[in-house]
């Protein structure tokens, strides 16, 4: 391969790198919204309060502020309204319409302003890096088209992230769209780190790694899966913990946790289901890779962000929920299900040359 494709794979795969690292910082400031009840620090999207610059104090606003946003968010809600119903979302539809709690619309805090315009300033940031590797992604299209599609893809996704935001100010955090703006989240991550891996491929061969990989790749899908649903169920959670904190007026933190219902039971017992699914990954791993094989390293990395996932989740549980540990328990979160991703590509080819020995 000569000199100027290989510095075409290797500036795509590190614009590709630098992208996935920085979805990642934006789930964390993404966490820091939300544990610090930003989310509507800005009540408009993509302004904030009308500006590209957010104002600092409430006299840079108009008196009637509070009006003039409602009104521009009920606007867009009747739009969305519409759309779901075309798409034969009725009962969604229904719910959005008549929710009471989308009619509340807070006070001006500069703080959550600021908080929230920042995390508008890393997506921004993230679109353009995005941007970036699709025209990248163009110059291997020879090399491998499939890499440019899915590049291209990924844009999209990108585009729709940031409309599905807009959704979530408009309906002033309606809980089942940041459950679906997280998801959103992590498919991105994960179409991100298998364009990255895909790119390796191009001008590096896959060598053995495992001598037997057996039903590896099996049990570590079905930890992604479980793992998917634990985040889901995490973000049941979160709702809960955020009508519990607005009864109390944000107060008596240490409280918070025996007034949640069996949504946290389950989620924290389905923790050491996962632990111990992992655990089982891990000892097999061991039984059948070479010692300083790629896969043996991210699965001892896996294995230790799940229990640091379970240290900061029992800390939540004990120490009446710290607003700083509740991003870092949805970052690890997320960033245990990118290992998974990447160990599961690896597997896959693994599999891939013990078939071709076998046919050979």
């Amino acid at each position: 391969m000569n000199q100027k494709k290989l510095k075409n794979i290797n500036s795509f795969r590190r614009i590709s790198l630098i992208t996935v690292i920085a979805v990642y910082f934006l789930i964390l400031v993404g966490g820091i919204v939300r544990s610090s009840g930003s989310g509507m620090g800005c009540p408009d999207w993509p302004k904030c309060f009308g500006s590209w610059v957010p104002p600092t104090e409430v006299s840079q606003l108009p008196d009637n502020y509070q009006d003039i946003y409602l009104n521009k968010r009920l606007e867009k809600n009747e739009r969305f309204v519409k759309m779901l119903h075309s798409l034969g979302f009725h009962k969604k539809a229904d719910e959005i319409k008549h929710d009471k709690a989308i009619l509340i619309e807070g006070e001006f805090n500069a703080t959550k302003t600021w908080i929230e315009y920042l995390n508008r300033l890393t997506g921004a940031i993230i679109g353009l890096l995005v941007i970036a590797t699709f025209i990248y992604s163009w110059k291997l299209r020879k090399e491998d088209s499939t890499l440019t599609l899915l590049s291209f893809l990924n844009l999209i996704l990108v585009i729709f992230q940031g409309w599905i935001g807009s959704i979530v100010v408009s309906t002033n955090l309606l809980h089942w769209m940041i459950t679906v703006h997280m998801l959103l989240a992590l498919l991105i991550v994960c179409l991100l780190l298998y364009i990255h891996y895909r790119a390796n491929r191009i001008n590096h061969t896959v060598k053995q790694q495992l001598d037997k990989p057996g039903n590896l790749f099996a049990l570590l899908l079905v930890a992604f899966i479980l793992m998917v649903v634990q985040v889901i169920w995490g973000t049941q959670v979160r709702e809960q913990i955020d009508m519990v904190a607005a009864r109390l007026g944000n107060l008596f933190r240490s409280e918070w946790i025996g007034l949640l219902g069996i949504d946290f039971i389950i989620h924290r017992s389905f923790s050491l289901i996962l632990l111990g699914i992992h655990l089982l990954f891990i000892y097999k791993v061991y039984k059948v890779s070479f010692r300083r094989s790629n896969i043996f390293k991210w699965s001892q990395i896996l294995v230790a962000l799940i229990l640091f996932e379970i240290v900061t989740g029992v800390g939540m549980a004990y120490f009446g929920i710290p607003a700083y540990l509740q991003p870092v328990h949805l970052l690890v979160g997320s960033l245990i299900i990118g290992v998974q991703f990447v160990i599961l590509l690896q597997l896959r080819d693994q599999n891939r040359i013990v078939l071709n020995t076998t046919n050979s």
